[in-house]
């Protein structure tokens, strides 16, 4: 099966085409890596790739409770725990980096930390806090272009201190709501300057961002993630979506990034990406396209038959399954994860599942 063959990723030989999706898990202490998260991703390392949870390139980025950060000596130290654990078993990481905008509160940050966003619109609803439960978000402040270069920045340096921390390269978070995607969307990027109005425009801190960490440590450490038509943190589809996100690809090509990593949660209920922009996109980008969202055994050998990408990730069935690659590969049960415990502290329904096939 293609499921199971090595795949060059660039300079990266990986031994099966199966990657670990990035998966939020609010298991750092005091936003530093732990030795429990080392456990746990080293668990893992049967995968092809592994891809981590948001890491916040700044303390501007940390949007929830308990995610860690990379923009600290401490974190750094922290992600050597990670990255040697699983390169120990012969595995490869990358770091998401994901700045998470407006998508946060005061009570989830440093006390000297500021919620920014391209525009001043808050998001609805509320957001969980360890001290005082659930709160509304707050309304972020507009940034200015000082602040839009010192975020660029906060990319850069956090992509020099991944590959310090040992990791095998880095995954922009562009999709999801976030800071990135907050700008790629009208919706959420109502500004008046070069950073609105056209494509063009709206792609720009995308594609400066990537720029910048390309310029910092290579392209051939530096993927993407994207979600075109996700209505995740209160994004929808708008008119001339797949023009904007193929002049994005187009001026990613330019920049010769590693991958190019495309989100579909309609598995999770979220309006099915069609699946004419998932091929346009495929056709357009050069390089590697992985493909995710709901995928089981049959539906990921079908996407890498059909060439509708390179690589194929999985994201829930690895919370349960730290074994998944061998369970996949001998047909055996995948087991149910426990929700309740997705992001909770502690091992529990995080380290202790068990292991069904022997190594």
């Amino acid at each position: 099966m293609k499921l199971f063959s090595s795949y060059s990723l660039g300079p990266l030989a990986l031994k099966n085409r199966v990657v670990m999706a990035p998966m939020t898990r609010c298991r750092a202490e005091n936003n530093i890596p732990t030795d429990l998260m080392a456990e746990y991703y080293a668990q893992r390392a049967s995968a092809g790739l592994i891809i981590t949870e948001g890491t916040a390139p700044s303390k501007n980025g940390l949007g929830y409770a308990r995610i860690p950060g990379i923009y600290s000596s401490e974190q750094v130290e922290g992600w050597k725990k990670v990255t040697q654990a699983v390169h120990d078993k012969g595995g490869k990481i990358f770091v998401q980096l994901m700045h998470t905008g407006r998508v946060s509160h005061p009570l989830n940050m440093e006390t000297d930390a500021r919620i920014v966003a391209p525009s001043a619109i808050a998001l609805s609803g509320e957001m969980y806090t360890d001290q005082e439960g659930n709160k509304p978000y707050p309304v972020p402040e507009e940034m200015t272009s000082a602040d839009i270069k010192e975020a660029i920045q906060e990319f850069v340096s956090a992509s020099k201190n991944a590959i310090e921390s040992g990791m095998d390269g880095v995954e922009l978070h562009g999709a999801n709501g976030y800071l990135i995607n907050q700008f790629l969307s009208p919706i959420t990027n109502q500004r008046t300057d070069e950073y609105r109005g056209s494509p063009e425009n709206r792609n720009r801190f995308a594609v400066e961002v990537a720029k910048g960490v390309v310029e910092a440590i290579g392209a051939d450490k530096v993927g993407i993630r994207i979600s075109p038509y996700g209505v995740f943190n209160d994004l929808a589809p708008f008119e001339g979506i797949d023009e904007q996100y193929l002049a994005l690809v187009d001026a990613l090509n330019e920049l010769d990034i590693l991958y190019l990593h495309i989100v579909d949660h309609s598995g999770m209920g979220a309006p099915e990406v069609p699946k004419s922009i998932k091929q346009k996109l495929k056709s357009a980008f050069k390089s590697t396209f992985i493909s995710s969202g709901g995928l089981d055994k049959e539906k990921a050998e079908g996407i890498l038959e059909a060439e509708e990408g390179d690589l194929v990730a999985f994201g829930r069935p690895f919370i349960a399954n730290p074994d998944l690659v061998e369970r996949l590969k001998e047909n055996a049960e995948i087991a149910t994860p426990d929700f309740d415990t997705f992001y909770t502290p502690g091992e529990k329904g995080y380290t202790d599942y068990t292991v069904a096939v022997a190594h």
